[in-house]
């Protein structure tokens, strides 16, 4: 079979890559009539160029037609727009001469205000007119472009593809396709170009959602976290001749940045949006730079891990940053950089605490709340997170997701959280929240912190995506919007004071309560401890060995003893009789050997008279800091556990956490015994008959 595939590439890389003929059975054929394109919707040309996968089927996955597509449609796109001005580059070029790029770069910017350029002889037109050498020229015409351009291309390995569309016969085929849809300017304008790129975008990340997912948010996601994000924003973004820097620090495919750049083009003409991310996978990082470079947003995209010593805008601040990082990405490969980060305290980003190596979910709030602006009009943050963040880490002195969020919430940052949908997303049907944070709560809001129950605001899609089954709806996303706007109670929204997430997390002790007996099992458990085991076999001076040991316990009687002290002493007792000098470790050992829980024993106490507390029995409890620690203790512990006190060095143990799911629960009662023998007798019945079918069957 392998080898029939390889025969026929074979054949189909002598048939095509030697005539200028395509058959009329491939998806050219829907291109004769270039004047229809003018026409077309967004929607239209966008499948028009997706439809190039069937040139592509049998060769390549459904995963990897985006590999093909988009940087070719980029290319295409490019082509369209350079030809115009394709003669001034050339002129140019020939001016200054080789070595002199940002110099040539600068001066065509100043000529043609494009940002990018080619300098190469070629164009698609000129390449499909010799097929002979189409892979020859195409190189010789991509090592004409610019290096902003080229480095798009190098993420997205377009040489490669170009490499095996041509061993596969497929690349004077692929060429001619994208050549022959009319994308210039007068055709498709930017906002137009935009969009088909988008859609494009949407389309690529569905088909390889398994791949894909962690880097495509879906489009109305971003839309409920962008109106969420600039809600409230209209006195501040009505002032005239306003810049306004946007971030995210894991921009995936850049849709949160362009989303958000839009928003503020259409609704506040005088703002001046500058966007700023970074990206950490080559592929994503190609689609988010080609993305923001065919809408001509004024962007700047770095190639990197932000969270590590990689961030590539340590000394920027911004005013709206925005993300979806990717849920329990393991920071264990990067944990120096983040350590040392950490030991650099309140000069460093995070200082707040370290999450668990296995999610790294925090590190990237405490990341975008370091690039907030400490301005007067502040800063705004959206950035969706799985459920982990808001409940994870222990309450205590070590610094760890209880810190971080005790440190966001008590610098009255956390604003709001909003729960979406479940299966909202292409890899994962895990339930998710969008938190906002700012640093310029709006006084009405004071040190409120509103929580939003979206949960049910969705519809089911005709198809299922991957894990995506469920979307947002355009009038859903203005309901929830309109929730969060109104800041009033209801079925979907409540509101706390910042100290209702927070709580005491104390220690509540019990005593230790032995009875002590020399039993055969006893001595069972002495010789399979690993202190015993570790006592010398044979005598020296200065060890006990196991064989005295056993010589003692063999001398201590068999009755049973209650009470710690009383059984210590005749053990002492014994050491001394055969003149052994007994170490801690060797009473530790024969006392837990020999004992047993008994509540009817003594409580055993230290030296100072204290009363020893039992591990065995140690709890934990939350009291809410709004309650007096030692009334709950003695309305909610002492009635059932009366003999049991508070550890005094965990009074000043003081977490956070956000039960939401608490908040919302509603009880649901269970059907009745009746409903139940009902629905039992039912199945039994359909069983029955479902067997007695079967037999008739067979």
């Amino acid at each position: 079979m392998e080898n029939k595939s390889k025969k026929q590439s074979k054949n189909k890389a002598k048939k095509y890559e030697s005539n200028d003929h395509i058959p009329n059975t491939t998806p050219l054929t829907q291109l004769k009539k270039r004047k229809v394109m003018v026409e077309q919707t967004p929607s239209q040309i966008a499948n028009i160029l997706w439809n190039a996968k069937e040139l592509l089927r049998n060769d390549y996955r459904l995963s990897q037609y985006r590999h093909v597509i988009l940087p070719f449609v980029v290319l295409k796109r490019l082509d369209a727009v350079i030809q115009t001005k394709h003669d001034v580059m050339l002129k140019e070029s020939k001016i200054l001469g080789k070595g002199k790029e940002e110099l040539l770069q600068n001066r065509i910017k100043d000529l043609t205000d494009l940002d990018f350029y080619n300098i190469s002889e070629y164009n698609l037109s000129k390449l499909v007119k010799d097929p002979d050498h189409i892979h020859k020229n195409l190189k010789e015409y991509m090592r004409g472009f610019s290096k902003n351009i080229l480095d798009i291309f190098k993420r997205f390995d377009f040489q490669i593809y170009v490499d095996k569309l041509k061993e596969q016969g497929l690349l004077y085929q692929t060429v001619k396709y994208f050549e022959s849809v009319p994308l210039d300017i007068n055709s498709v304008d930017n906002i137009k170009m935009g969009t088909i790129y988008e859609m494009l975008i949407e389309t690529s990340s569905e088909a390889s959602n398994e791949e894909a997912g962690d880097h495509f948010t879906p489009r109305e996601v971003i839309r409920l976290m962008v109106n969420l994000l600039f809600e409230g924003e209209k006195d501040i973004l009505s002032m005239k001749k306003l810049i306004k820097r946007i971030y995210d620090p894991a921009c995936g495919t850049g849709g949160m940045l362009s989303i958000a750049e839009e928003y503020i083009q259409k609704k506040y003409p005088n703002v001046t949006p500058e966007v700023f991310g970074q990206e950490i996978n080559d592929m994503t990082y190609a689609i988010s730079e080609s993305d923001m470079m065919l809408k001509e947003i004024d962007h700047d995209v770095k190639f990197g891990n932000s969270l590590n010593q990689n961030d590539g805008f340590s000394d920027k601040k911004f005013d709206y940053i925005l993300s979806n990082p990717p849920y329990g990405v393991d920071w264990k490969k990067y944990e120096g950089d983040i350590k040392k980060e950490a030991d650099r305290g309140t000069k460093g980003r995070y200082h707040a605490g370290l999450p668990r190596t296995s999610d790294g979910s925090l590190l990237f709030i405490m990341h975008m709340i370091s690039k907030m602006n400490d301005s007067a009009t502040g800063s705004r943050i959206a950035v969706v997170f799985n459920g982990s963040p808001l409940f994870t880490g222990e309450a205590g002195n070590s610094k760890n997701e209880n810190s971080i969020r005790k440190w966001i919430i008590t610098n009255n940052w956390l604003e709001a959280i909003v729960a979406l949908p479940r299966n909202l997303f292409f890899n994962t049907g895990i339930q998710t929240y969008i938190w906002i944070i700012t640093n310029r709560k709006d006084p009405k809001r004071g040190t409120k912190v509103q929580l939003i129950d979206a949960e049910s605001f969705s519809e089911k899609m005709k198809k299922k995506v991957g894990d995506k089954s469920n979307k947002i709806t355009d009038t859903q996303i203005e309901e929830i919007t309109k929730i969060y706007k109104s800041f009033e109670e209801g079925e979907y929204c409540k509101k706390f004071d910042n100290d209702d997430f927070g709580y005491f997390h104390v220690t509540i002790e019990r005593p230790k309560k032995r009875r002590f007996q020399i039993t055969p099992e006893g001595k069972d458990r002495l010789q399979q401890q690993k202190a015993f085991k570790c006592l010398h076999e044979v005598k020296s001076k200065k060890e006990v060995s196991q064989e005295e040991i056993l010589e003692i316990v063999n001398s201590l009687p068999t009755k049973a003893y209650k009470n710690f002290d009383s059984f210590k002493k005749i053990v002492t007792e014994s050491f001394e009789a055969k003149k052994l000098k007994p170490k801690p470790s060797h009473y530790t050992m024969i006392t837990n050997s020999f004992s047993e829980r008994d509540d009817t024993a003594d409580p055993q106490k230290d030296k100072n008279g204290n009363l020893v507390p039992d591990s065995d029995l140690r709890d934990f409890e939350n009291i809410p800091l709004k309650q007096d620690i030692d009334e709950y203790f003695e309305k909610e512990v002492k009635p059932y556990v009366p003999d049991a006190w508070i550890n005094e060095d965990t009074r000043n143990n003081i977490g956070y956490d956000i039960p939401f799911t608490k908040h919302f629960y509603k009880y649901k009662p269970l059907p009745s015994l009746e409903k139940i023998d009902a629905e039992i007798k039912k199945l039994q019945k359909d069983i029955v008959t479902g067997l007695d079918k079967l037999m008739e069957d067979t």
